[in-house]
């Protein structure tokens, strides 16, 4: 049985003549234009949208951070009831739960290069450095032909895109260009 192929472009308005072409780039162009129109138009509605949400929740916002706060004085001055004397970690209130969690450890690097002197001065390199390797890409593109020897590396074509780029004026040019 035969293959059947797509044909591309069935219910694609394709230009017939140059004419054409130059009025889909203008339509394009145009509606590029009303696109843009249309998301700041959406952008400055949601900007509003937002302060007007951020000055609402505010009043709200600093009522929740001062109860919590006041919570966090009154859960820490009975902790031991709460806790059961330190052998849990939560109390539930019954509207909620208050809790205690240790955060894990984190380390801060400050004068990356001081610390790596330091910790090769001190003979800790095998303990506290590591050594990371990685296959250099842009050695690879460079000498494709050696490259593609290489078990497990496919160089690929950069391929080709169509791009369609309709005349768009900056404001000012166009004022310079009407003075002229």
């Amino acid at each position: 049985m035969a293959k059947k192929t797509k044909t591309l472009g069935v219910n694609l308005p394709v230009p017939q003549n140059r004419e054409d072409a130059v009025q889909a780039l203008r339509d394009i162009g145009e509606a590029n234009r009303q696109i843009a129109r249309i998301e700041a138009d959406m952008n400055d509605q949601m900007a509003r949208l937002k302060a007007e949400a951020e000055k609402q929740a505010t009043p709200l916002k600093e009522k929740v951070a001062a109860q919590t706060e006041g919570l966090k004085v009154w859960a820490e001055a009975n902790r031991d009831a709460l806790t059961a004397g330190g052998r849990t970690k939560t109390a539930d209130l019954g509207t909620g739960k208050v809790s205690w969690r240790l955060r894990p450890p984190s380390v801060r690097i400050t004068g990356a290069d001081r610390v790596i002197e330091a910790i090769k001065k001190l003979g800790f390199s095998a303990d506290f450095l590591r050594t990371k390797e990685e296959v250099n890409k842009e050695a690879l593109l460079a000498d494709p032909d050696r490259a593609r020897m290489i078990a497990g590396v496919g160089i690929g074509t950069a391929g080709e895109d169509f791009i369609v780029e309709p005349f768009e004026a900056d404001i000012s040019a166009a004022v310079e260009l009407a003075r002229a």
